[in-house]
């Protein structure tokens, strides 16, 4: 198997990972009362030192990864997918996903 091949599977395991794990608490947040509404989400996003600091860090690194995005032209219109879904389901599934993305359309380049 190539290390590309490997490289791709890994990204997707990843992907699928980021996807279900924190998806999974997030479920469990929101059976809980939770809600998107800005006033709830931010007081509970920000609660303490630790989960500010882990709200700035997966916010500052999607904003970054989305300038990624962006720049990445060669990449088509079909991009933006990967930036929609770093701020509605989550960096941890987009950022693998993307790279994921990208090898396929890399290998199918002529």
């Amino acid at each position: 198997m190539t290390s590309n091949r490997q490289a791709k599977r890994l990204l997707f395991v990843l992907a699928v990972i980021g996807l279900l794990v924190p998806w999974h608490h997030n479920l469990q947040y929101f059976a809980g009362g939770g809600s998107v509404l800005p006033q709830v989400f931010f007081r509970d996003a920000f609660a303490n030192a630790l989960t500010t600091a882990i709200t700035l860090d997966v916010y500052l690194a999607a904003v970054a990864f989305s300038v990624g995005v962006a720049v990445d032209q060669a990449a088509g219109r079909l991009r933006w997918w990967a930036v929609a879904a770093a701020f509605l389901l989550g960096l941890s599934f987009a950022l693998p996903g993307y790279l994921w993305w990208r090898l396929g359309a890399q290998r199918s380049a002529p």
